[in-house]
């Protein structure tokens, strides 16, 4: 005979339902904790890199482009960073090209070199992310798993019990079992939420290397001839000229072609030359 709970306890919740729902219950519960577990670290692991690409951007901005030639602008960047990774990978492959028996164009071969480089760096960036994907689309279904398993546990018991069960004694397992649901839910909507931020910083990022990636190519190509003009002037500055003519260009930002430091049209370049 079943001991009654005692007074003022709750016999149904999350305890009790891992309890009568057996090894199937406790698995899905275990499953669903350590994906919350690692879609956790990888959220926290994956904005840790984010921000340490954005601030080495922030470097190259600052003092990159003003260093003499390109190897020792490249000393000023972290070692393993992802535009020194860039940087290096572009000298390797100038010093290859006169080494080719059957040498193709150089513009060709440095656009594809760096291209790869930047193409391994948002690998590098989008690992994870399909866990996190993962976790989003099947939480809820592992979770809905568990409830079916604990409601046919359920009903098993009270079919087996005789008589006529009432609202009371249906409600309460059937109850119980739907907190896996509920589970499966609270592990899957952050899953997709920290997906989706991420992929969208990931973007930013991506635009970045790439504009980098373009900038390093036309210094190359021009034995350093040609490199961004940066826009110097106080934050104050640059407010103002937003608010005036309607653009967003920032202090540090490069020009971009056919514009001017204002935003208006331009039929001067936008690089340097020395």
């Amino acid at each position: 005979m079943q001991a009654a709970p005692a007074a003022g306890s709750n016999p149904y919740g999350l305890i009790p339902a891992l309890q009568q729902g057996g090894i199937i219950a406790m698995s899905v519960f275990a499953i669903l904790v350590l994906m919350s577990i690692f879609s956790f670290y990888i959220l926290f692991t994956k904005l840790m890199q984010q921000q340490k690409i954005m601030a080495q951007g922030r470097k190259v901005r600052a003092s990159f482009w003003n260093a003499p030639n390109l190897r020792e602008a490249a000393q000023k960047l972290e070692t393993r960073s992802a535009y020194r990774s860039i940087v290096d990978d572009a000298l390797v492959a100038q010093d290859q090209h006169g080494k080719l028996t059957d040498p193709i164009d150089q513009h060709d071969w440095m656009a594809n070199s760096l291209a790869r480089s930047q193409g391994s760096i948002g690998a590098r960036l989008g690992e994870g992310l399909a866990f996190l994907a993962t976790v989003g689309s099947t939480a809820p279904f592992i979770g809905l798993f568990g409830t079916v398993v604990g409601i046919y546990n359920a009903l098993i018991k009270l079919g087996s019990a005789g008589g006529s069960p009432g609202i009371e004694q249906v409600a309460g397992p059937v109850g119980e079992a739907l907190v896996m649901t509920a589970l499966g839910l609270v592990v899957a909507v952050p899953a997709v939420l920290a997906y989706n931020w991420l992929v969208r910083r990931n973007k930013s990022i991506t635009e970045d290397l790439a504009a980098f990636t373009n900038d390093l190519h036309g210094y190359l190509m021009s034995g350093g001839a040609v490199k961004p003009q940066f826009v110097q002037g106080t934050a104050k500055t640059s407010a103002a000229t937003a608010r005036a003519t309607g653009t967003t260009q920032r202090p540090g930002e490069p020009l971009r072609t056919g514009m001017t430091s204002t935003g208006a049209e331009s039929t001067r370049s936008t690089s340097t030359t020395k």
